[in-house]
């Protein structure tokens, strides 16, 4: 009885430190925006896994401590075409399950979904897929339930359409039509601080996050999957230092980034995969510029940038991977000449797209030097309208689309390698100062 006694403490005792009997553990994660079919995930070059739908995966054989993971796409889904990319994917087995592996797809824009803060309406598009040109969704423009739209994020599932309310200081879930690109409001607004700005969703669609401007503080949301209805965080919101004025996700979803706008820094927080609740990074908050008002990754989560509104600058950085924490490129900040908004990477991670307000109201095009980061602006800039506040790009890389706050309109571009070409009907009327855009 004895024996059998210290048996059972034993198989405990392995229970609680995450591991199994056969000294092996599991490789799994979560996948988002799988619309084709055929989906072959591998392991090790040989340990295949095929999915045909969202959420957690695990994969079939284990790993021994000590030895090495690498998930890949081995097949592409199909009907329709997309591109499926792996965060998170490589790494040793350390007596330790590993659950933190992303697989994200994406694949050609359908709907393009603007807030117009002073027409308190969303502007819904559908996009030609050849020629990048918009279209309006019928019912568009769409009544808001808050008030001052101004910032939006489409879920990585590309279900629902989250839309923060400046003027009445709450967030709104949409639920979007997959055949017609209409939204239906989902439930009802949620509080948020005090000005919110902006909004982002992580990339495994668990959590939502909004950057509060007057109340210096971030709010946190749990997602429900099934409804995308918000339920607030139990330790929400979380404090930040001054004006946060953006908030963005590393393609991971490891790490929170914050833009604090009128002392030019970023802060850093790591998220807790389970509970969303955000912890201070070492080493936050990391200087930037005065006027830090947005920022951008590229693909892989190596490099991050921001925009300085005031200081007419571009802040480069490297990303510690492990720990989120920055480091200035050499050369960095880049002066830019005008006062930069809104970035965007392209999916490639070559070229990152910066508008610039002010006087110049145009977009420049930076080459991204593989190794470094660094940015080398690449070409001549190309007009776009009157104060451009957001530019994104379509997740395929093709077209570039940009919100003119002041003449009201949308201006598309076809990409390619850094240049930018005027969509043929391009700029395409919005509502009174469209303020941020958002591509399904």
């Amino acid at each position: 009885m004895k024996s059998l006694g210290w048996t059972t403490l034993a198989v405990a005792a392995l229970a609680i430190l995450g591991c199994n009997l056969t000294g092996k553990y599991s490789v799994g994660g979560n996948l988002t925006g799988l619309r084709g079919q055929g989906l072959v995930l591998e392991d090790n070059s040989g340990n295949d896994l095929s999915l045909a739908s969202n959420g957690a995966f695990v994969f079939s054989s284990g790993i021994k401590t000590g030895n090495a993971y690498s998930v890949t796409v081995k097949t592409q889904p199909s009907n329709p075409a997309q591109t499926c990319t792996v965060n998170n994917g490589s790494g040793t087995i350390d007596k330790a399950n590993v659950t933190n592996v992303v697989v994200s797809c994406t694949q050609a824009g359908r709907f393009a979904y603007v807030a117009n803060q002073l027409s308190n309406n969303l502007s819904a598009y559908s996009i030609d897929s050849a020629t990048g040109n918009l279209t309006a969704v019928n019912g568009s423009p769409f009544a808001v339930s808050g008030t001052t739209p101004v910032s939006l994020a489409v879920d990585p599932n590309g279900q629902f359409l989250y839309v923060v309310d400046n003027g009445s200081n709450d967030v709104s879930v949409y639920a979007i039509d997959n055949t017609t690109g209409a939204l239906a409001p989902t439930g009802l607004p949620l509080p948020t601080g005090s000005s919110p700005e902006s909004v982002t969703v992580d990339p495994t669609d668990s959590f939502l996050y909004v950057a509060n401007l007057a109340s210096n503080s971030v709010s946190g949301y749990s997602i429900d999957s099934s409804t995308g209805l918000l339920t607030e965080l139990v330790n929400s919101p979380f404090a930040v230092g001054t004006e946060p004025s953006s908030v963005k996700i590393d393609p991971s979803g490891s790490f929170l980034y914050v833009t604090e706008f009128s002392v030019g820094k970023v802060a850093v927080f790591s998220i807790d995969p389970s509970t969303g609740s955000l912890s201070t990074v070492s080493g936050s908050p990391f200087g930037a510029g005065t006027g830090a008002v947005s920022m951008a990754f590229n693909t892989a989560g190596a490099f991050a940038y921001v925009a300085n509104e005031t200081a007419a600058t571009i802040s480069e950085y490297s990303i510690n991977t492990s720990t989120g924490a920055l480091t200035a490129v050499s050369g960095s900040p880049l002066s830019t000449g005008s006062s930069p908004e809104s970035l965007a990477v392209d999916p490639a991670g070559d070229y990152l797209y910066a508008v610039n307000v002010t006087a110049k109201n145009q977009v420049a095009a930076y080459s991204i030097t593989s190794g470094s980061g660094a940015l080398t602006l690449s070409g001549s800039p190309v007009a776009a309208g009157t104060f451009p506040v957001s530019i994104v790009l379509d997740p395929s890389g093709q077209f570039a689309y940009v919100a003119n706050d002041t003449s009201n309109d949308i201006s598309v571009y076809a990409v390619n390698a850094g240049v930018l070409t005027p969509a043929s009907r391009s700029p395409f009327a919005a509502g009174n100062q469209p303020h941020s855009i958002a591509i399904d």
